[in-house]
């Protein structure tokens, strides 16, 4: 009888330490790409749409990218919680932190909105911020893999 066991890869396949060494970075090269990208965009809608979708553009990109730190540190927690090690985050804050990210989107949404209505869509694409930064970071794990061969 056969064994249906999934295969991961080739039974003499070895670990690239460059590789792992290269990927292992990528959550740090996302931060700076939300740091470099955020206001590069704010200048562009700025002059495209005005001031104030401009400031709701900021805000929001600001909101993501404590939103993306937290949770960055939240999994950490989890993950250290997960297979026991010795951690210096207590459980009950773990848990404060993860939801004081919602509390502080619905709060920069309400004053966005009771301030000016129109700076909110600007709010909500700044959201987004950590998804443009996620598209740079593939491209740039891309271009890498293609021009290392890693």
């Amino acid at each position: 009888m056969e064994s249906h066991e999934a295969n991961p890869g080739p039974p003499d396949a070895v670990p690239n330490p460059a590789a792992e060494h290269f990927y292992s970075g990528a959550l740090d090269r996302i931060r700076r790409f939300m740091i470099i990208v955020a206001p590069l965009l704010v200048a562009a809608i700025g002059v495209k749409f005005g001031l104030r979708s401009a400031l709701g553009f900021g805000v929001g990109c600001a909101i993501a990218y404590l939103n993306f730190h937290w949770l960055k540190r939240v999994v950490i927690a989890l993950g250290e919680r997960a297979t026991g090690a010795t951690t210096t985050q207590s459980g009950k804050g773990v848990v404060f932190r993860f939801f004081l990210r919602y509390v502080l989107m619905a709060l920069g949404a309400y004053a966005i909105l009771t301030v000016s209505p129109a700076s909110l869509n600007g709010l909500l694409a700044g959201l987004f911020l950590p998804a443009g930064a996620i598209a740079c970071e593939a491209g740039y794990e891309l271009y890498v893999a293609v021009a290392r061969g890693l």
